[in-house]
Formats: C-alpha cells, structure tokens, sequence
C-alpha cells in the first residue's frame, strides 16, 4: 500500500522516480557527447560538466524540460566557440524548469545562452564572455532570455557583447541580481518586459549600464513594474560599438541608468560615479513608430534616493559646452527630456530638455534645472520580481 501511495505520488507529481546524472568529461568527442546527453536526458536529469575546457564547433539545443546543466564553476568548465561555424548562438533552451549553472561560454560567434519561451529559468553563476573585447562583431546577446515567464539570473558575468551583455525581453516575473555585466554595449537591459528586479549588479565600463527599454513592432509590448535598486553604475564610458541600425547604436556613451518609454519604474538605491553623459536618463521613445498599440512616453517614473558621484561632466550630445557652462561645469545626475511624468524625492538634483513633443529631435529643446514633483504615494512592488519557488534550485 505505502509503495503505491509513493508511486502515485510521483506520478500526480511529473517527477520522475529515477533522474539520472550523465557526466560529460573534456576531451575528444565531448561536443558530441554533451549534445546527445541533452538530448537524451529525461526531466529531472542533471548533465554535469566535469572542470576543464570544451572545444564547441557547432551550437548546442536543450528542449527538455525540468534538466540542470552544472558545471565546475564560471571559471572552472569553460565551452570555448571560438572555431564555431556558423553564426547562431552558443547555446539554445526552448523547454522550461531549466537551470543553467556554474559554467562559462567564451567566443560564440552569435547570442551566447538563448532561451526562448523557456518558463521559470535559471541562470546561476553562468559567464559569458568575447576575450576580445568591445567588438561589433562580438555576438548581441550574452544572457538572453525571452518571451518568458519566471526569469532568474544571480550571480552571471558577461563581457563583450555587441548589443546587451544581460537582455530579458519580452517577459515577466524577473531577478536580475548579483551579477556584473562590463564592457557591452548595454550592460543589463529589461526590455518590453513586467514585473522586472534588477538589485546588487555591477554594471561597468558599458556604454550605457542598465537599460530599461519599451519598443514598438514586438509580439509583447507594455513595458514596465521595474525596479532598479541598489547597484553599483560605475564608469560606464565604453565608445558605443553596436552595429548600425542596432536600436542601443543610439545609446550615448556615459549613460548609467536609462529609462525609455517604460511605465512604473523605480530607482532607488543606487551608486552612480564616472557616467559622464548622465547618471540617470529618462525618456521618450526618439523615433518615429506605426504601432497604434505603443505609448512611447515614460509613464510613473520614479528616481527615489541614490548616491551621485562624479557625472554629467563630460555629456555626449548637441550643444554639450553651453550645457556644461549653464550648469556649472557639469550637468545635474537625473536627465529627463521633458515628457510622459516623472516624480523625484526632494531635493533631487536634476535637469529637463523641455522637449514639446515626441519623436522629433531636440531642435526645440528649452534646457533649466528640473522641476517635479514629490511621488505622492508608495511604490506598489507586488509581484516584482521572480518565482520565490526558483530559489530552491540554487541552495
């Protein structure tokens, strides 16, 4: 009776009675022995990558869901794409419970980890990085997760990437949190996503550190529940190496926190030091869109207390020299063009292009020191953030 009762259990369950462990040592034929065991793997297997270093020619694809991928940490087991052929991404996921932990990627000649409609996914101490350096031939994408829901990513490294070093798009339910994201173009970027968390990254040495983005055109659109709290912004000054036609091509250089079209968002907490465009950057959408469904102003914006360092002193945009004259020698953290609403604790240092109307350049512009008001409540944080039910899996 009780083995029934078991039985019945793990069945009511979807958890396998027996998962099994398939290890994987470097070596010759590890590329083919690691795309079969993922594969091959049932749910609740785990594919473990013993420590050393893989020569990967082609990309790997996980569909399987409720698989752990474990190496011998970030630096420890390292999949090297420098000789891939083709263009596609290191690794793809498309099954959810996945957790991907303790390995690192080097060299893909596309996006590093995809996962696209993978649900509740983990990312846990999982490096990517393009040994040479800021290069728009250097993959999008590091960490790239979308078009899903129950999104964590805790304790990732990613270096090089030509468009975001860490993307979630088109998602919900989201912990960005303990990573460090240098030398990307974007360092952390949440975009036409809800319910984001984005706390205790280093984002550095980007040209633009953490990015919170609406855009138009895109199957999920309606960005925003985001906070950005307690990071550290630090000298993200990177020359912009995207390539053209890349919407983060017109990220500036010197950009630390910067919202665009987002509603609900809140920065708090933060230390920002050596962004020399702007500290903090809150806008409009800047080019003109089709999509009737797209409201392309900043809704709700609310910069809270942070920590402002050296900053705005070097700004990159038209008429930086009388700007840096009007303000004393180096503009004020929060920049806003003037549209949608934004809402600043007292005492906020800030400045406002006064921009009339969307999508139509800074021509008209009217510069003075910001104005705002106080937000007159609460910020709502229900929901915000990842499944608590995804911090099991990395205990």
């Amino acid at each position: 009776m009780f083995r029934m009762t078991v039985a019945a259990a793990l069945m009511a369950s979807g958890t396998p009675a027996l998962a099994d462990t398939h290890t994987i040592a470097p070596g010759e034929g590890a590329q083919e022995r690691l795309q079969e065991a993922l594969i091959l793997a049932a749910p609740g297997d785990e594919i473990v990558l013993e420590a050393g270093h893989y020569t990967i020619t082609d990309g790997l694809s996980l569909d399987v869901d409720n698989v752990t991928v474990r190496g011998a940490g970030m630096d420890g087991t390292v999949l090297d794409f420098t000789t891939q052929a083709g263009s596609g991404e290191g690794l793809l996921v498309t099954s959810d419970n996945v957790t991907l932990r303790d390995f690192a990627l080097e060299n893909p000649k596309g996006d590093g980890i995809k996962s696209k409609g993978a649900d509740n996914i983990v990312y846990y101490r999982v490096r990517v990085t393009w040994t040479n350096g800021p290069d728009a031939n250097n993959g999008a994408y590091g960490i790239y997760p979308v078009e899903s829901t129950g999104v964590l990513i805790d304790g990732a490294k990613v270096t090089g990437a030509s468009d975001a070093g860490i993307y979630v798009g088109q998602s919900n339910g989201i912990t960005v949190r303990n990573s460090i994201a240098e030398a990307n173009v974007a360092g952390i970027e949440i975009e036409n996503s809800r319910n984001a968390l984005v706390e205790h990254n280093i984002a550095t040495r980007n040209t633009g550190g953490i990015l919170i983005f609406d855009l138009p055109g895109l199957p999920v659109m309606g960005g925003g529940n985001v906070i950005v709290a307690n990071n550290l912004v630090v000298a993200n000054d990177t020359a912009n190496f995207a390539p053209p036609g890349n919407i983060v091509a017109g990220v500036r250089r010197g950009t630390g926190i910067m919202v665009m079209a987002n509603e609900d968002v809140l920065i708090e907490g933060n230390i920002l030091q050596h962004n020399p465009t702007a500290p903090i950057m809150v806008i409009a959408y800047v080019q003109g869109f089709e999509d009737e469904r797209y409201n392309p102003l900043p809704r709700d914006v609310v910069v809270g207390q942070n920590t402002y360092g050296v900053g705005g002193d070097d700004p990159q945009m038209d008429n930086a020299d009388m700007l840096l004259a009007a303000f004393g020698g180096a503009l004020p953290p929060v920049m806003w063009d003037g549209l949608g609403t934004l809402f600043t604790d007292a005492g906020t240092p800030g400045w406002s292009l006064n921009l009339p109307e969307q999508g139509k350049g800074t021509s008209m512009a009217q510069p003075s020191p910001l104005s705002v008001p106080e937000p007159a409540s609460e910020f709502d944080r229900t929901g915000i953030g990842a499944p608590a039910e995804l911090e099991a899996r990395i205990g």
